[in-house]
């Protein structure tokens, strides 16, 4: 019988997450922008690959930080302030951005962009957490998909701009476009949850917790550290695949549209692991894409020429799309449901440092080798640590009976 005093899952919550989704569709643009600008960027710097891909870098450096930080702003003064803040500080990071006189300090604006961009990751994903119960799953993957939408939409739309302009002229409509949606977005997302809504949720979360034998400082750690695993392997196509194609003689603009491809494949992926974790709860959910994304990477050694690449791609966005948000459904059905902002920002800090990590450190293999087939192996081994924490998990989670968040049968 249902609740109707209950704030979860209602219209307002569907209301709610279609906001988010908009909002995360601009405002993830921060961390993508940087990828479709790379090669004119190394151009016009004159730099090698590694020193190319160091904004790329930083941006994610400050994506995790921000997540954190963000995360814990949000627990504590609410989702509207922080976005607010947020969406001041990425329109001043575009600005100084487009006036950047070199790499180095191009590099150090990225990470002001990155850290006001995570508000519309990880903050926004644990607050509408907040407002599901039996669909958290498919509303974290809505949300998370906005990262994935805004990567597919925007570097289509930012090549077809850099036809005439050049990538200082983005930087600057972005600025503006940014204050134009996202701050009065952000003034619709000011009910919060009720705290006795919040501590029925805590009391679900603390069962399966203790299930597992884990502390929830250690269970935090271990999602932690199989992000990092899962993302240095996601990286790798993602933030080199523009370049490769450029390489391979094929061009900038179908490395972007390559790259939309696989993040419209991820967007489909999120969506089926989340009503998939609904049904089977995150840890399952998340050792299944991870399996797959591995697979994946392995098809990415033999493929050669562009229809081979197309096809690659799109698999791949189809593997792995819906792992990171995973995480947060894991959290939240875990750890503590009042400290959602800090626990998913956190456990989101460490994925996006793996992406960080492996952007640069792709890039470093390649000046190394030449060639990006090292970077590729390199991935799939550090997929191979998101595997094996991930099994830990459900083993030893097997005692608590069903999977949290599963669905009754």
């Amino acid at each position: 019988m249902r609740d109707d005093t209950s704030p979860f899952d209602t219209r307002y919550s569907w209301l709610r997450l279609a906001i988010t989704l908009t909002v995360a569709v601009m405002g993830n643009v921060g961390m993508w922008a940087i990828v479709v600008v790379m090669p004119e960027v190394g151009t016009e710097f004159d730099a090698g690959r590694a020193a190319t891909a160091l904004p790329y870098t930083t941006t994610m450096l400050g994506f995790a930080l921000g997540n954190m930080l963000i995360g814990r702003a949000v627990d504590r003064f609410g989702i509207t302030a922080s976005l607010t803040g947020a969406a001041l500080l990425i329109a001043a990071g575009y600005g100084l951005a487009a006036l950047a006189p070199s790499i180095a300090v191009l590099s150090l604006v990225q990470f002001a962009i990155g850290f006001g961009t995570a508000s519309c990751f990880g903050p926004l994903i644990a607050d509408i957490s907040q407002w599901f119960l039996r669909r958290r799953g498919i509303a974290v993957a809505v949300a998370a998909s906005g990262n994935y939408l805004s990567g597919a939409i925007w570097p289509a739309l930012l090549g077809w701009f850099a036809a005439d302009a050049d990538w200082r002229w983005i930087y600057t409509a972005l600025a503006l476009l940014t204050l134009a949606i996202i701050l009065p977005l952000a003034q619709l997302l000011r009910p919060s949850v009720p705290s006795e809504a919040l501590q029925q949720a805590e009391t679900q979360s603390r069962l399966h917790r203790r299930a597992t034998g884990f502390s929830p400082r250690q269970l935090q750690w271990l999602l932690g550290f199989a992000g990092v695993g899962c993302c240095v392997a996601m990286s790798m196509p993602q933030v080199h695949i523009v370049s490769l194609c450029v390489d391979m003689g094929f061009g900038a603009a179908v490395g972007a549209e390559m790259l939309s491809l696989m993040l419209l494949g991820g967007v489909v992926s999120r969506l089926a692991s989340g009503a998939l974790a609904d049904r089977l709860g995150g840890v399952r959910t998340l050792l299944i894409g991870s399996t797959l994304q591995a697979l994946a990477l392995f098809l990415y050694l033999p493929a050669g020429g562009l229809v081979s690449l197309y096809a690659v791609s799109l698999i791949f966005g189809l593997s792995q799309g819906g792992i990171v948000p995973s995480y947060a459904v894991i959290v939240r059905e875990y750890l503590p449901a009042r400290e959602a902002g800090a626990r998913v920002g956190f456990v989101m800090m460490l994925t996006i440092a793996g992406m960080a990590l492996g952007g640069w450190l792709s890039g470093l293999i390649y000046d190394l080798t030449g060639s990006y087939q090292w970077a590729f192996l390199n991935g799939i081994v550090w997929n191979g640590l998101n595997i094996a924490i991930m099994i830990v998990i459900l083993l030893r989670g097997q005692r608590a009976g069903p999977a949290p968040g599963a669905a009754p049968a």
